[in-house]
């Protein structure tokens, strides 16, 4: 079955290179193309896309706006794209529900392994860059708010959860924890399935945020 994909931009030819590349691929269908937010939301709720590549700024409706609506409302899952490595919307953006972001300077097969991934359940979290984001919006969020957040939270995992998350927000791969745990990938991914239920989390990227904010795991440590 294809991954069905709407690519949101409101500059054309980014737009339909991105349409075109992804096209190309045996295995991904681009079901529709928006210029603006409006037009995204509106297409993800008539074709039901497994992935949307939302660009930030766009005109009638910005893409974090599009972004929470899509994510509050369908399984669909959202990647930002953007021109700036450190866009201030990119913090809102994973909090919204994204499941990453990507440069429009992408490299063609970076972004075809990219909508891959995320329509296969995973997130954007290998990249540093995604890394360095996830930590300062933890460390942003605390300077602004000085919210008392425990480790109180995580109460509700077991052991061997509390290390697959521990291992998440390292940027470990399924098989990366696999390895390191000594167990199969199918355990791994059934461990991270619990997580993500147990602590009411949309995805890996929103896992990975809980970690930092419930000091489980420390910006900058290895």
């Amino acid at each position: 079955m294809s991954v069905r994909v709407v690519v949101a931009d409101d500059q054309e030819l980014v737009r339909s290179g991105f349409s075109m590349i992804l096209e190309a691929q045996p295995d991904i269908e681009v079901v529709a193309e928006a210029g603006d937010g409006t037009e995204a939301v509106a297409a993800v709720e008539r074709y039901a896309p497994d992935v949307l590549l939302l660009d930030i700024r766009m005109p009638v409706m910005d893409g974090l706006d599009a972004a929470r609506r899509v994510c509050a409302r369908s399984a669909c899952k959202v990647v930002m794209l953007t021109t700036f490595d450190l866009d201030e919307y990119v913090y809102e953006a994973l909090y919204a529900g994204a499941s990453g972001f990507l440069l429009k300077d992408v490299r063609r097969d970076d972004l075809v392994h990219a909508v891959r991934v995320v329509a296969a359940g995973d997130s954007l979290l290998a990249p540093a860059v995604t890394r360095r984001l996830v930590a300062d919006i933890v460390r942003r969020r605390r300077e602004e708010a000085a919210a008392d957040v425990t480790p109180r939270r995580l109460e509700v995992l077991t052991a061997r959860e509390v290390e697959t998350l521990r291992l998440l927000a390292r940027g470990l791969s399924n098989s990366e924890i696999a390895t390191t745990l000594f167990v199969s990938e199918h355990t791994v991914k059934t461990h991270v399935s619990n997580v993500l239920g147990k602590l009411g989390l949309r995805d890996r990227v929103q896992a990975v945020i809980c970690a930092y904010e419930t000091g489980l795991v420390a910006p900058g440590s290895p």
